[in-house]
């Protein structure tokens, strides 16, 4: 059976006292509606639905950035969760397979749930997925016989016994799509919020004689983020669940609390990561690596043999060979290091390639920026680049070249050839004492005429 995945993502969120969407928040580097269309991606769907209202042109945005192909409808009125499904129907027009409805602010639903979801929905013709919770909590009760749900019942309209009842709502669904719409043309608004309920489709299914059950699931995963603190139990949750998934796989966290990780961090096994690493996203680290304290990776690859730090940046576009060093203080962007080369201490290579077993002294700038245009540095194989050498780009060094400490560079340096580019040291003889009692004598005059 195909599916088609709806997310509603239409709420203006005003407990997080921000100007951008709810669902645009981040965890993890990705906004949560990411993290829900991620989740609904695992039953590889025929079509992709986003529901949009407030902010409607930025939830569109960051829904077709991570998937083109989704479309995303407008919710003009915020009518209810029901209204909201409804609203759907012209771009589903057609479309004869199950529908999953999730929450574009509840990230943490998971491949296996969804699964057990539609595996379900082989005996049942709607399918809910609910949560053990304590009993003072006020959620949604579900309301079972044996394997059947009988009715979703609101924790203010519930009686006390339907109120000890700890089996909740999640709110997400499953159904055939003809069966969901026509459940939805059944439903009214004759309630206290004079809104459409999705919930409210349990009971016109039972009406109608169709059968509806729910599916159980760790409440961690149904987590809904309505505020700011709740953004940040979210963003703990997702990162306790990341390092132990790394662990299990193979990867020492020196420090787990310490290590910070993006929605789409890939790191193989037998990688050391220490202390105070902060991952951002788009980051491959292969096996076999060591990623020292305090470093912060956005957009970049490392391979096999490769250590990078302490305190080293690595931005987007760079490209680590297998063995390459980067160490201490060392910020690269937009560069290709080549195998084996190391770029140990102080020094910025930025839109850059590097060749293999070359060395680049401290201190070193590619200075790839005329405040117009970037420019590249090239840098051949076994090269030895001076310690505080200005690479002025556009530039190449050759292979086996090597640049004397201190040079400005502005020319191309051939193969094998040592470039020398300072000036001629003079030095005058007594002149830093004169120097020195002049300055002296500056200074006590202006100290003098203060008091």
């Amino acid at each position: 059976m195909s599916t088609a995945l709806v997310i509603l993502a239409a709420g203006k969120g005003t407990r997080m006292n921000s100007d951008l969407p709810k669902v645009l928040h981040e965890i993890a580097g990705a906004p949560m509606l990411v993290h829900a269309m991620k989740a609904g991606a695992t039953l590889d769907p025929e079509r992709t639905v986003v529901v949009a209202g407030h902010g409607f042109d930025a939830v569109q945005a960051a829904a077709q950035d991570h998937d083109p192909e989704a479309q995303v409808v407008l919710q003009a009125e915020q009518n209810g969760t029901g209204h909201a499904v409804m609203v759907t129907r012209e771009a589903l027009a057609g479309f004869e397979g199950d529908v999953v409805v999730l929450f574009g602010d509840t990230p943490f639903i998971q491949p296996e749930t969804l699964q057990r979801m539609t595996a379900a929905r082989a005996d049942h013709a709607v399918v809910v997925l609910g949560f053990d919770a304590d009993t003072s909590e006020k959620y949604g009760r579900l309301v079972m016989e044996d394997d059947a749900l009988k009715a979703i019942v609101e924790y203010a309209d519930a009686s006390e016994d339907i109120r000890q009842i700890n089996f909740c709502n999640s709110g997400v669904m499953l159904a055939k799509s003809d069966v969901l719409f026509d459940l939805l043309d059944a439903i009214n608004n004759e309630n206290a919020s004079g809104e459409y309920y999705l919930t409210d489709v349990v009971k016109t299914a039972n009406d109608a004689g169709l059968t509806a059950t729910a599916v159980s699931c760790d409440e961690t995963e149904t987590m809904g983020v309505n505020s700011r603190a709740h953004l940040a139990e979210a963003e703990t949750a997702f990162q306790t669940r990341a390092r132990a998934a790394l662990m299990a796989d193979g990867v020492t966290l020196v420090d787990p609390n310490t290590t910070w990780l993006s929605h789409d961090t890939v790191i193989g096994r037998d990688t050391v990561i220490e202390p105070h690493v902060f991952f951002g996203p788009d980051v491959t680290v292969e096996s076999g690596v060591r990623i020292r304290a305090f470093s912060h990776l956005e957009g970049a690859h490392v391979s096999r043999g490769g250590v990078v730090g302490p305190y080293a940046r690595l931005r987007p576009g760079t490209e680590l060979a297998e063995d390459v060093k980067i160490g201490n203080f060392v910020e690269t962007k937009n560069a290709i290091i080549d195998e084996g080369a190391k770029v140990n201490h102080l020094s910025y290579v930025g839109d850059a390639h590097v060749g293999e077993k070359s060395n680049i002294g401290a201190g070193t700038i590619t200075c790839n920026y005329d405040g117009v245009l970037k420019h590249k540095t090239t840098i051949g194989k076994n090269a030895f680049i001076g310690s505080n050498t200005m690479l002025v780009a556009p530039v190449t060094i050759g292979d086996d070249a090597m640049t004397a400490s201190g040079s400005v560079i502005t020319k191309s340096v051939e193969d094998g050839a040592l470039a020398l580019a300072r000036a001629q040291q003079v030095s005058k003889p007594n002149m830093a004492r004169k120097l020195f009692e002049m300055l002296r004598a500056k200074k006590a005059k202006q100290t003098k005429g203060k008091v």
